[in-house]
């Protein structure tokens, strides 16, 4: 696939980064002659410099003949109108653009067709909001993630010391839910990858990615691990777009307080939000965060636009007492230094948001994609078209699939009812089929499996 990146930040570095190993041929636009000069070093792929909205840079990317276009500079405008430029010009077929800003947000006609040629819009912020919810709404969890419109969770948790699952092989989990059926889907165990099989001994401070209806997610997390109390008080670091949109949706059914440094934007915010306390101050002020007794708040979310107070304020707030702490860390390389240590859990944006960008990248109906550990896994959601004839996965058991290695499926969703995967499960047209990959370079090998042959009508 031939696809133009415009913008060489970290959502586009990050997108460059997965697509060039999957054999794509890859260009990317940006102003910024050092970040292009980076890429290059670094990835198999063509670099322009230039203004991602001129005609003429669009046309020496290769606009004439691109399959996609994926606008992810930091100006929202510019987005917009280098996706109408490709469209009016160069009749580019997918158009894909970050967009940030509410007020355009808000306005769904602007995005309807017919009007701006944006086929599929955006927003980090509402993707990372959702993607914390997520994480308070579960605070034992590491991850968790959609699918099938919530209907299945991938839900991600360090096994501890007492859970009783810790220590068993994993066909003893339905000797304690009879009445649950879950998968688990992989362990990493100290880093390295561990395919499950029945008689796989989980163990403690493992990583253990499961499967399961919504329903039943805490249910199945109580056998890994002991579970918390339920979360009441949270405190967010942060005013900007992420922390208001969080604050705003969590204040109905949280204790919630927000700390913002500008005074200007503490008044904004206050009268934004109905039953949040906003507070004027730094994120990182010990006295601030002792008055307001952070030793008896359950999590502490650092959502500043700046990185070292994210994990300054959030290291501080876990000494101080508070029971778990979130840091919002744009940096990778900061990610894999602060997660697992004083920082509960380090939340990469750029990971919050791939996983969309990817499912329309995706060949075959790949309907969602989550990237996992830092990007080396992924687990996908793809629909199963066709019949026996013409699919490769249509008709037939999950063990006559000829599956790539360190490839599970996990679930599968048909109309209303979700059904865990076992060897003889047999995967029926119109199917969402739920996919681990330990190896995201298999990706292309699973896509091949979901396209339907060219002889069905």
């Amino acid at each position: 696939m031939k696809i133009i990146i415009l913008g060489a930040g970290q959502v586009g570095t990050s997108l460059a980064n997965n697509l060039s190993v999957e054999a794509n041929d890859i260009t990317v636009v940006d102003q910024n002659a050092s970040l292009l000069q980076n890429l290059q070093d670094h990835l198999d792929l063509r670099t322009i410099h230039g203004h991602a909205a001129h005609p003429s840079v669009l046309l020496k990317a290769g606009a004439e003949d691109a399959d996609m276009l994926i606008a992810v500079t930091n100006s929202d405008e510019t987005n917009m109108i280098a996706c109408q430029i490709a469209h009016t010009l160069f009749h580019t077929p997918t158009k894909i653009a970050r967009v940030r800003e509410a007020d355009y947000i808000k306005h769904k006609d602007l995005f309807a067709p017919g009007a701006l040629a944006v086929d599929v819009r955006i927003s980090p912020e509402q993707l990372v909001t959702h993607y914390i919810q997520r994480l308070i709404d579960y605070p034992d969890a590491l991850q968790v993630l959609d699918f099938s419109a919530g209907k299945v969770q991938l839900v991600a948790v360090k096994a501890f010391y007492g859970g009783p699952l810790v220590g068993q092989a994993i066909r003893t989990l339905e000797d304690y839910m009879p009445d649950v059926e879950t998968r688990i889907a992989a362990i990493f165990r100290r880093g390295r990858a561990i395919l499950p099989e029945g008689d796989t001994v989980i163990e403690a401070d493992d990583e253990v990615f499961f499967l399961a209806a919504t329903k039943h997610i805490r249910s199945v997390m109580g056998c890994l691990r002991e579970l918390d109390r339920p979360s009441k008080r949270i405190m967010i670091a942060g005013g900007g777009n992420i922390g208001t949109r969080l604050a705003s949706a969590l204040e109905n059914r949280y204790q919630v307080k927000l700390i913002e440094r500008n005074a200007a934007r503490t008044e904004e915010i206050s009268e934004i939000l109905n039953n949040t306390i906003v507070l004027h101050g730094e994120a990182a002020d010990e006295d601030l965060l002792r008055q307001e007794n952070i030793n008896e708040t359950d999590i502490f979310c650092a959502v500043t636009n700046d990185d070292q107070i994210n994990i300054l304020s959030a290291m501080l707030a876990k000494s101080m007492g508070a029971r778990k702490v979130m840091a919002l860390i744009n940096r990778a390389a900061y990610v894999d230094l602060v997660q697992s240590s004083t920082i509960d859990i380090a939340i990469s944006p750029q990971q919050a948001t791939i996983g969309t960008l990817l499912a329309h990248v995706r060949r075959g109906d790949v309907v969602v994609v989550h990237s996992l550990r830092r990007g080396a896994a992924e687990a996908i959601e793809a629909i199963a078209h066709g019949d026996a004839k013409a699919s490769k996965v249509v008709g037939k058991r999950i063990d006559q699939i000829k599956l790539p290695p360190g490839t599970t499926i996990g679930a599968i969703v048909r109309d209303e009812q979700v059904i865990m995967a076992h060897h003889d499960t047999v995967i029926e047209a119109e199917d969402h089929v739920i996919l681990f990959l330990m190896d995201k370079k298999r990706i292309d090998a699973v896509e091949r499996l979901f396209q339907v042959g060219i002889t069905f009508l």
